[in-house]
């Protein structure tokens, strides 16, 4: 069930949750815009329409890829199990021009918050960030504990202080591959083109060994810039 916070006597409903589904695809060029039409015009009304769902936005890739990305804000992770989300038809459009018809490089994770542990108002009533720099990544064997607590409670609270960046969030993926992500919600696109940013690489003593205690997936990280939501 949706969660809601009251304002004013008015019960709202949270714009986050502890549960994120990302999905990346390329497409052909040619098919660009009608899969840019049918993604606007159905599918995004139609998962947001399923409980559990809180929000979602469209984004494109300025930094690595693959280049169209899905972002969806949901209560929790085991909304995607729901009878509501598995037991949908594709409609005559989606089975002609869906990511799954006629996408490349389609990848679909779905992710479980980690960090912080738990939400706030200024977490759950937080609308879609108009800038993401997401890394996916797998911790080296031995270091997984080591890792997580330093990633946690040092490198992304360092990179929340820099103009710009909104905030950090960390992900364990519960469907899909890597087993981790970061997502940074920027308030454009250059943020981590700053100096500031870069200062804040190395300045723990912990960062260049940590750094090297995880592998990164092909093409991360990267950074994409929100094109559409509802």
């Amino acid at each position: 069930m949706t969660r809601f916070k009251k304002e004013g006597g008015i019960r709202l409903a949270n714009k986050k949750g502890t549960g994120l589904l990302m999905v990346w695809v390329d497409v052909p060029e040619q098919y660009e815009d009608e899969f840019n039409k049918w993604y606007n015009e159905e599918h995004i009304p139609e998962i947001t329409s399923i409980p559990g769902v809180l929000n979602a936005a469209r984004y494109e890739a300025v930094k690595s890829g693959p280049k169209h990305l899905a972002c969806y804000e949901l209560e929790n992770s085991s909304v995607t199990d729901s009878d509501a989300w598995t037991q949908r038809s594709p409609s005559e459009w989606a089975q002609r021009i869906g990511p799954r018809i006629i996408g490349t490089n389609m990848i679909n994770n779905v992710y479980e918050m980690i960090h912080p542990q738990s939400l706030d108002d200024s977490i759950s009533n937080s609308d879609m960030a108009p800038a993401l720099q997401i890394g996916r990544m797998d911790p080296v064997s031995g270091k997984e504990d080591e890792w997580n607590e330093w990633y946690s409670t040092v490198y992304v609270p360092n990179y929340e202080k820099v103009p710009g960046c909104i905030r950090g969030r960390r992900w364990k993926c519960v469907k899909g591959a890597p087993s981790y992500a970061v997502v940074y919600e920027f308030e454009n696109e250059r943020v981590s083109e700053q100096s500031e940013w870069e200062q804040q690489r190395d300045i723990n003593p912990k960062n260049p060994a940590m750094r090297d205690a995880m592998i990164h997936a092909p093409g991360s990280p990267g950074i994409w810039k929100k094109t559409f939501q509802l």
